[in-house]
């Protein structure tokens, strides 16, 4: 795969899991696609999952499962 930042082969899909918003707004994606490039060490999302993102935020409360979450602080 082409890298979108600096043009070189080899950017990769990775899947990450991201949260969004916090205390009783905290949702959680699980398996975000993310491109890394390991040439310029960049990390983006595409546009199709920014959208993908976003109706998962607008629709949570349809599809979401509730989980019971342990939170640590660092440091």
């Amino acid at each position: 795969m082409i890298c979108d930042i600096c043009g070189q082969e080899g950017a990769q899909i990775r899947h990450v899991t991201r949260s969004y918003g916090k205390g009783v707004d905290l949702l959680i994606i699980e398996n975000v696609p993310v491109i890394s490039c390991h040439h310029c060490g960049e990390s983006y999302l595409t546009a199709e999952t920014l959208h993908e993102i976003e109706r998962i935020k607008l629709h949570s409360q349809s599809f979401a499962k509730e989980r019971s979450v342990p939170v640590a602080a660092f440091g």
